[in-house]
């Protein structure tokens, strides 16, 4: 993005705190879904237009205090006033990035200078360590890529951590260094002869090191590109593969986390809103490449998304579309694998001044005033809060560190859902209407939670209120009523004797994958606190979950998996009185193809762009017959992904199905790989463009060669 000044959770005011996870989304199987027990509302006549349904034992992660972050720079003259960290702390800000985007790589942390940039005063490190110590929040500090070095990283970890004691675990090495020209824009500083993908993945092997030798506690964090934005795909004159592929190669067993950065870059609040559908599948693609590349070092490695706003530097930031977009952007982060994700920023400047909804936008992408003026229009007082800060404290009110994600799901476009089982057995839930005009009523329902007699806490923060403001009394257990572009969180408690909080055992450890086949998955997990009578794995299905096998052990093989499928699973404990435990964090794993298939199928993304890409396939035959004639099918992973032409073959698509067959110059496949038939195409993608895991020749399930 263009080079601009960029410029958890500690509370005070009773209001919860937030959330990190992960999540993924599931394939059907053949098997039973197991009832689980609901509450009082789940059978209730239906009296709204909107049918919100939470299942409390479909776990998505646990909260960790660094979950909702902010940024902070060093341009920034406000970012150590002492009013800023009650704000944070009020929030939920549990995470606070310094020195700031783009200047991070022109920043020398030992003179506070950045050369070519403006160093506001009292913004040198020591100050920003108070305000992240006074506001109870964990720093992610960015070591000087463009133009330090990895003595100059390392030194800077030994006075924070060794001199200085702060603890300091989080460090990136670097910002957008992908937009250091080496793919046609350039708005990073980047000193280095050589800006290509290797060169960076080099220096990060040496900054890891370097730093790691002083403090080997200290999480080291590589840049990527976010899939299905620019220049994600994109391969450079002279490069063998695109930014992401070459640099996890390279350095993935050196790296503790990843770093991305998103920007829809959309033209309005709910065109943004909209937007944050592509989220989940572009984080499930990092996920699959850091896993592709880690393998069993996967498990350690984080996804952190550093930066995050409605647009990277035009639009309308400081109303309420663009604070209803932060709640739903940086909860679909958390709900997907993202350990912290941060906002961009905390204090900016006034831009274009616009009119919004009836109130003034000041074309600001921080979260809280500077006090500026822009064609004669001045925002309000420093510090005052704008709609972005609202929308991440109504996410500080859903939750606190240690409660768990759990899924939910809602009947209508216009309504979004949200969810969280507390440590102590309540319920949180966060409704949030994306309508700019039209009230919604909701009709709640429940999976796995009981709720007790009485009428929510609720917290709400609609137009006219100064921030989220006490709403209780005005929603049930059963039905609420969401005023237009509005966000509502209910805090319901469960019935004595119900659900997780009447377990005598804890939550099972996060799952991984022993062994992955074609149609089978071993597993295993840490144990549960307590007496465990049994260990219970589910598949999630939505809202939904599925029994898929049961353990007396920390172990169980999963069989009758159908060959490249995708699946998300999770392990609950049964106590010896029939109570099911919180849910571990989930898994998701995909199935592999069969070694002994008679076809193999190699598929290639040879080039991309962001939004559309150039694929080659090669179909082989494997076995001892001869084939004339043949059809390739295959189903895309992500909505978004459709052929637009094609050659070698005649491709056709309906929706995400995919249908190939041969042209008459490549109908015949030898037996035994004496020939191959090759054919490509060129594809649009909207958002993540993950390859297909399963393709099949006349009916037979092919072996994938990635």
């Amino acid at each position: 993005m263009p080079f601009r000044r960029r410029p958890a959770r500690r509370r005070t005011d009773g209001l919860r705190r937030p959330l990190a996870v992960m999540a993924s989304a599931a394939l059907a199987m053949a098997a039973a879904i197991v009832p689980l027990a609901t509450s009082a509302a789940a059978d209730a006549a239906a009296t709204g237009d909107t049918t919100v349904t939470v299942n409390a034992n479909a776990g998505l992660g646990t909260v960790t205090s660094t979950a909702l972050g902010a940024n902070t720079a060093v341009w920034d003259a406000y970012m150590n006033d002492p009013g800023v960290a009650p704000l944070y702390r009020a929030a939920g800000i549990g995470a606070l990035r310094y020195p700031g985007g783009s200047y991070a790589d022109l920043y020398h942390w030992v003179d506070n200078t950045a050369p070519g940039g403006y160093v506001a005063p009292g913004t040198d490190f020591d100050s920003f360590m108070g305000t992240a110590k006074a506001s109870g929040a964990q720093p992610i500090l960015i070591a000087n890529y463009g133009s330090g070095t990895a003595r100059e990283a390392a030194d800077w970890v030994r006075y924070a951590n060794i001199t200085k004691g702060y603890g300091a675990r989080y460090w990136e090495i670097g910002n957008e260094l992908y937009g250091n020209g080496v793919y046609g824009s350039g708005w990073e500083n980047d000193t280095h002869a050589d800006k290509t993908p290797d060169q960076y993945a080099r220096e990060v092997k040496s900054y890891a090191a370097a730093m790691k030798a002083v403090d080997p506690t200290v999480k080291i964090g590589a840049v990527l590109t976010m899939p299905g934005n620019w220049p994600d795909g994109s391969v450079a004159t002279g490069d063998t593969g695109d930014w992401n592929h070459t640099v996890l190669a390279a350095v993935a067993h050196d790296i503790d986390f990843v770093s991305v950065h998103w920007y829809p870059n959309t033209s309005d609040g709910d065109q943004s809103l909209a937007a944050v559908q592509r989220l989940p599948g572009e984080l499930h693609e990092v996920r699959d490449l850091v896993d592709r590349y880690a393998g069993a070092d996967s498990a350690h490695i984080g996804i952190a998304m550093t930066e995050v706003n409605s647009n990277s530097g035009g639009g309308a930031f400081t109303s309420r579309p663009n604070g209803l977009f932060t709640a739903e952007a940086m909860m679909t982060a958390l709900e997907n694998g993202v350990f912290t994700v941060d906002w961009w920023d905390t204090h900016n400047s006034a831009g274009t001044i616009s009119t919004v909804g009836g109130e003034t936008d000041y074309g600001d992408m921080g979260m809280l005033s500077n006090g500026s003026c822009s064609g004669g229009v001045c925002e309000p007082a420093v510090n005052t809060p704008f709609a972005p800060y609202y929308g991440i404290k109504t996410l500080g009110a859903l939750s606190d560190p240690g409660d768990s994600m759990v899924a939910s799901g809602t009947s209508g476009s216009e309504v979004s859902a949200h969810a969280v089982l507390r440590s102590d057995g309540d319920l949180g839930v966060l409704l949030l209407n994306k309508s700019s005009g039209t009230e919604h009523t909701v009709d709640l329902r429940y999976l796995g939670f009981t709720a007790a007699s009485g009428t929510p806490e609720v917290q709400r923060w609609a137009p006219g209120d100064d921030g989220p403001v006490d709403a209780t009394g005005t929603a049930t257990a059963d039905s609420v009523t969401l005023a237009p572009y509005s966000i509502t969180v209910l805090t319901l408690h469960p019935k004595n004797g119900t659900g997780s909080a009447a377990a005598t055992v804890g939550a099972p450890g996060t799952p991984r994958t022993t062994a992955v086949g074609a149609d089978t998955v071993g597993l295993s997990w840490p144990a549960a606190t307590g007496t465990v009578d049994r260990y219970e794995v589910y598949e999630q299905l939505g809202t939904n979950i599925q029994l898929l096998g049961s353990s007396t052990g920390t172990s169980v093989t999963l069989s009758n998996l159908p060959a490249g499928s995708r699946h998300t699973v999770e392990v609950l404990a049964r106590d010896q009185a029939g109570h099911l435990s919180r849910p571990s964090a989930p898994l998701t794993f995909t199935t592999a193809t069969p070694d002994d298939s008679t076809c193999t199928v190699s598929y290639q993304v040879t080039s991309g762009w962001g939004n559309g890409f150039v694929s080659n396939v090669v179909v082989s035959n494997v076995g001892p017959a001869d084939i004339d004639g043949w059809t390739l099918t295959f189903d895309w992973p992500s909505a978004g992904q459709a052929v637009s032409s094609s050659w070698n073959a005649n491709v056709t698509g309906d929706g995400r199905h995919v249908h190939v067959t041969n042209t008459d110059s490549n109908a015949e496949l030898a037996p035994n790989g004496g020939n191959s038939a090759t054919f490509g195409f060129v594809g649009a993608n909207d958002g993540a463009n993950p390859s297909p895991t399963s393709f099949t020749l006349n009916g037979t399930v092919c072996r994938t060669i990635s």
